[in-house]
C-alpha cells in the first residue's frame, strides 16, 4: 500500500513580475499570503508512519524561514517568483532530504491561483 502524507505551511512575501496581461500592477512590488503543501508517498514503517510528522515539520522550517516576509525577487536560488518557480524552489530544497517527496503545491487562497508540481517516482 502506498500512502500520501501531507503537511502545509504558509508565508507572507512580496514580489514583482514581468507579465503581458495586467502588466503594470505586477511590475510594482506587491505581496501575497502563499500557502504551500508537500506530500510524501510511501508505505508505513514498523511504527505505522510514512514519516514522523515532527521530522517533516522540522524539514519545512528552514524553507518557510527562507521565504516568509521576504522580497521573493531576492531569494537566492529562486529563479522566478511565480507559482511555478516557488513549486520548483520548494521541491529542489526538500528532495535531497525527503526522498519520498511526491508533489508540491503552492497557492494563493485570496486570488484562487495555484500550481502543483508532481515529481517522478524515484527508484
Amino acid at each position: 500500500m502506498q500512502y500520501e502524507l501531507t503537511q502545509r505551511f504558509y508565508f507572507e512575501a512580496a514580489h514583482t513580475l514581468e507579465r503581458t496581461v495586467d502588466a503594470e500592477p505586477s511590475r510594482r512590488i506587491h505581496g501575497h499570503t502563499y500557502h504551500c503543501e508537500v506530500a510524501l508517498r510511501g508505505a508505513p514503517d514498523e511504527r505505522g508512519m510514512v514519516m514522523d510528522l515532527g521530522h517533516l515539520r522540522r524539514a519545512l522550517e528552514p524553507l518557510r524561514d527562507a521565504l516568509d516576509h521576504r522580497l521573493l525577487d531576492e531569494v537566492p536560488g529562486l529563479e522566478r517568483p511565480t507559482l511555478e518557480g516557488l513549486c520548483a524552489y520548494v521541491a529542489q530544497r526538500l528532495a535531497p532530504r525527503l526522498p519520498q517527496l511526491a508533489w508540491v503545491r503552492v497557492w494563493r487562497e485570496a486570488s484562487g491561483d495555484g500550481c502543483t508540481l508532481t515529481l517522478a517516482p524515484r527508484g
